[in-house]
């Protein structure tokens, strides 16, 4: 199983939702956050203000805003997680910078609280 981490824009998180669920996805946790990417910030000044420089710290100004954006979080069975990362991809592109980011990262295992049950049967399986 795999959990897959998710960030996008504020206004997508509705669709997002719902394209998950229309794909048989209904388990999902959300939460606020605020970031950027590195497409707001110009490198060499980044660089420059990581080793102290005065200049490069004053020229980075709003390139340093964090944006506002939400994060969420699915566990999957294998045999879902590439439906679920392609139907959040296909929701949230427009091609802009600040479509977003999908992390797929290892779960070892999951046990619903409820019953005891463990492992893939806790999770959504289509």
């Amino acid at each position: 199983m795999k959990e897959i981490m998710a960030i996008v824009r504020i206004n997508m998180m509705n669709k997002t939702k719902k394209a998950l669920a229309d794909a048989g996805i209904s388990s999902i946790t959300a939460r606020d956050a605020l970031g950027r990417g590195k497409g707001l910030v110009d490198l060499t000044l980044l660089e420059g203000a990581e080793k102290g420089y005065e200049e490069a710290v004053a020229q980075l100004g709003q390139s340093q805003r964090l944006i506002p954006k939400r994060v969420f979080f699915v566990v999957v069975p294998d045999k879902l997680v590439k439906k679920t990362v392609r139907t959040i991809m296909d929701v949230n592109h427009t091609g802009k910078s600040g479509d977003g980011k999908v992390f797929v990262m290892p779960v070892a295992d999951s046990v619903r609280v409820r019953t005891g049950e463990a492992g893939d049967q806790v999770l959504d399986e289509i």
